[in-house]
């Protein structure tokens, strides 16, 4: 089993140059902070998941790969390694997601980790994979009430097309965790799907985008998916005590926990970010393989 992680450093001027040269946008410092917590991530798969073979860090440059990692140990996969040139350079998530599956060397059984997700206590191979099946929570959804929800929208209806199936007025959305994938299956749907897949990349993030469910969608309809959730907790930063937040990483109550990112003022991001910081140090104090 691997594990592929898509990483942005927004604070890099090689990654800012570039994001308003396409976009005609201004940087928002506040928007692209770096909270420094990816090599915690780092040191809790090799604590808490040592079955993890390879580890892929996708990122958009050179100068986007942190200094401590370790390229003997990590391996750092371009944007342009697996997204058509003529779609590159992108600021969105939703072209990466798409493409991952591309990644030279990558297993056939491999979990996708935004850079926001951490496993805080042992974790098993049969948490995330069965008998050839990946595990996660799907539900169903009726009203795409936000730009993320209608994506999710298109995403199960084009599932649901390649799957030859007919449309539904409810949409799937599996549980916002790490997604356990089927190298195969995606390269399949990719097959199926290229043509809607790359008319919907685009640099920065519209409504009629396709995200990773897709993928999860399609596995899900066509029986590659045990439907149980996983062993989770979710905390926003923009909603938390620092207290909260202590707490929760000290004493991890789920396997994995989700530190989700908002917009913050620059004094109560530096409380928590100082809270957040200083608890991971307890919780993961040695330096893991995957730095130098």
């Amino acid at each position: 089993m691997d594990i592929v992680i898509t990483y942005v450093n927004g604070l890099d001027p090689v990654w800012q140059q570039d994001y308003e040269q396409h976009t005609n946008t201004p940087i928002l410092e506040k928007r692209f902070r770096d909270w420094g917590t990816l090599r915690y991530l780092f040191r809790g798969i090799e604590k808490n998941m040592p079955f993890i073979k390879n580890v892929f860090l996708v990122v958009s440059h050179n100068s986007q790969i942190p200094e401590w990692i370790n390229r003997q140990t990590v391996k750092v996969v371009l944007h342009s390694d697996i997204i058509p040139h003529d779609y590159l350079p992108t600021f969105n998530c939703n072209p990466i997601e798409m493409h991952l599956h591309r990644i030279e060397g990558l297993g056939e059984e491999f979990l996708y980790f935004n850079d926001d997700m951490f496993p805080m206590l042992p974790c098993s191979e049969t948490d995330f994979f069965r008998q050839g099946k990946g595990v996660i929570g799907m539900s169903h959804h009726w009203f795409p009430s936000n730009m993320y929800k209608r994506i999710c929208r298109n995403s199960d209806r084009l599932a649901r097309k390649m799957s030859n199936l007919s449309p539904s007025c409810r949409f799937l959305r599996p549980q916002h965790i790490c997604s356990p994938m089927l190298k195969s299956v995606c390269e399949e749907l990719y097959c199926k799907a290229e043509s809607e897949i790359l008319a919907s990349l685009t640099r920065t993030r519209t409504e009629n985008d396709l995200n990773q469910y897709l993928y999860l969608d399609y596995m899900y309809l066509n029986g590659h998916i045990v439907n149980e959730k996983m062993s989770k907790k979710h905390v926003s930063v923009g909603f938390v005590s620092e207290s909260s937040v202590k707490k929760a990483l000290l004493q991890p109550i789920r396997k994995l926990i989700c530190i989700n990112d908002v917009h913050l003022s620059e004094e109560r991001y530096l409380r928590l970010h100082e809270a957040i910081l200083h608890s991971f140090e307890l919780v993961f104090p040695q330096q893991s393989k995957y730095e130098k």
